[in-house]
């Protein structure tokens, strides 16, 4: 991960008052990263630090596109991104991290929330994502409605029941099978 520094936020200076950070990602951001699922976007992440008693809360939202693959067709698609994730920070003898905790050794206290950043924008990223109907690679939809059409000769009618046609005699076994407690 090659970010030059951009994205470090170097806690030991840092002001009673609530501090904001702001960054355009870009495509830049996205290939530094050398991560596979995203390589392009347009966003904006903004950063609050807020210094609190026992160390800092850092609040991230992020809002804009990425340009990721169609799970249907494979071929690129927008998703709009709008996430938020809260971190929290505390200073310690070592550097841990446990998902929403980050303890930062006390003598450097500085963290490079490149990665903080990429999480909550694939986090933000639906299981499913797909283009909307209509959308996806002409030559792939083709593909996919030959294959989940029903042949209208196969016999059986349009809700996948049988009409009358011959039960592939490997089941006749099952028939004979309960099971009762």
């Amino acid at each position: 991960m090659d970010t030059q520094g951009r994205y470090i936020v170097d806690f030991r200076n840092m002001p009673d008052s609530e501090q904001t950070l702001f960054w355009d990602l870009d495509d830049t951001f996205f290939s530094a990263l050398d991560e596979e699922e995203i390589q392009h976007g347009e966003l904006r992440a903004t950063l609050r630090v807020k210094k609190k008693a026992a160390g800092f809360q850092l609040t991230i939202q992020v809002t804009g596109t990425v340009e990721i693959p169609c799970n249907r067709c494979l071929e690129p698609m927008t998703q709009p991104i709008e996430a938020e994730d809260n971190i929290e920070i505390r200073l310690g003898k070592a550097y841990e991290d446990d998902g929403d905790r980050i303890t930062l050794p006390e003598d450097k206290p500085v963290l490079d929330v490149a990665w903080s950043l990429y999480e909550t924008i694939a986090l933000a990223i639906p299981i499913s994502h797909v283009h909307p109907d209509g959308a996806c690679s002409e030559e792939v939809y083709h593909y996919l409605v030959q294959e989940d059409e029903p042949d209208p000769d196969d016999g059986n009618d349009p809700d996948g029941n049988p009409n009358d046609s011959p039960i592939d005699s490997r089941w006749d076994a099952l028939r004979g099978l309960s099971f009762s407690e």
